[in-house]
């Protein structure tokens, strides 16, 4: 299979990586970056110096940048894979609207609220700006390095047309990476967008040293709001027990190496957002998602209460303690049993 990945960040160089090196398939797989001096460097070294860098490219890897060379290999791909942050996502669905092979992204998050307008998931994006497109999600519980790695990862590829979840399996499944199909599209993208928010309110708890009961009380109500937001969305109750909800939720809450809890600890530690995110060297897509995450839910009369603790925190309305207080200050009530009391 001819994949194009196209973004060379973190996880699209992870995912470029994984593919060019399955011994059982011979994928030809090529890396592009948009910036070609970027890719000309990592042709000559062999490794992403800034977001990978202690990764060997394999041999079989192929290396391009610049949008001339886009263009010709748009136009000899299998499957294309959009691997750039929710903020790029328009504008490479724009660039490959009229691909006739399957396109899939990796971005979690909401597109950020323009003039006042709802902030928007990938599906929703793609309705809006290359309907025609057969598309799909590649999401779960996945920290780049450790697939890059070739350490055992599950991940969900999530489609409403079954040869474009078809063409991730083949693509993507390996001996150290299972991929496993899923028709919930909306379920898939809710889980990966509202974890990184509960990641950062998971970051926070920790570095406010609140125990490792608190921790487990913020993630288990954290996954209930996530739900709630996919079930007011049209998602399915069963995504949310699955890897692109519950199984994302843990690892990004509480894994070391997830950007979104470390801006967390920072908060919690006393640097303001900016000294957080820059210290980061890469995007921390709950930062960018939370308001949009909110703004939301209360369009359609969901209840978020850490993600609203979560906004109000990023845009210093309150202090990581008065976050902690509001939350453990809440009224007393029932822990839903089923899912209509999720609603």
């Amino acid at each position: 299979m001819k994949i194009v990945v196209i973004g060379a960040g973190a996880w699209g160089t992870a995912l470029a990586v994984s593919a060019s090196s399955q011994p059982h398939h011979a994928h030809a797989v090529t890396l592009w970056a948009r910036d070609s001096e970027q890719a000309a460097a990592m042709q000559t070294a062999r490794r992403n110096a800034r977001y990978l860098p202690d990764i060997v490219l394999p041999e079989s890897l192929q290396l391009s940048g610049g949008d001339e060379a886009l263009a010709a290999l748009i136009q000899g791909s299998e499957l294309l894979v959009i691997a750039t942050p929710m903020a790029g996502l328009r504008g490479a669905l724009e660039r490959v609207r009229n691909a006739a092979v399957p396109v899939v992204w990796l971005c979690k998050g909401f597109e950020s609220s323009q003039a006042g307008a709802l902030g928007l998931l990938g599906h929703e994006v793609q309705h809006a700006v290359a309907p025609n497109l057969r598309c799909g999600v590649l999401s779960g519980p996945s920290f780049a390095l450790e697939v890059a790695r070739a350490q055992p990862t599950a991940l969900v590829a999530a489609s409403a047309h079954a040869d474009v979840r078809q063409a991730m399996v083949q693509a993507f499944h390996s001996p150290s990476l299972r991929v496993y199909a899923n028709d919930d599209v909306v379920g898939v993208e809710v889980g990966g967008a509202v974890k990184n928010v509960l990641a950062v309110a998971t970051g926070l708890c920790d570095g406010l040293t609140l125990g490792l009961n608190a921790r487990a009380a913020l993630v288990t109500r954290g996954l209930a709001e996530m739900t709630r937001l996919g079930l007011a969305l049209g998602a399915r109750l069963e995504t949310f027990m699955g890897l692109g909800g519950l199984g994302d939720l843990v690892l990004t809450a509480t894994g070391d190496l997830s950007r979104n809890r470390r801006v967390g600890l920072a908060l919690a530690a006393g640097q303001t957002l900016q000294q957080a995110t820059d210290a980061l060297g890469h995007v921390a897509e709950g930062v960018y998602s939370a308001r949009t995450v909110a703004h939301r839910a209360a369009s359609l009369g969901v209840d978020m209460p850490i993600t609203q603790a979560v906004v109000d925190l990023l845009d210093g309305r309150i202090t990581p303690a008065q976050a902690v207080a509001r939350l453990m200050a809440r009224d007393p009530a029932q822990e839903a049993s089923t899912p209509s009391d999720l609603g």
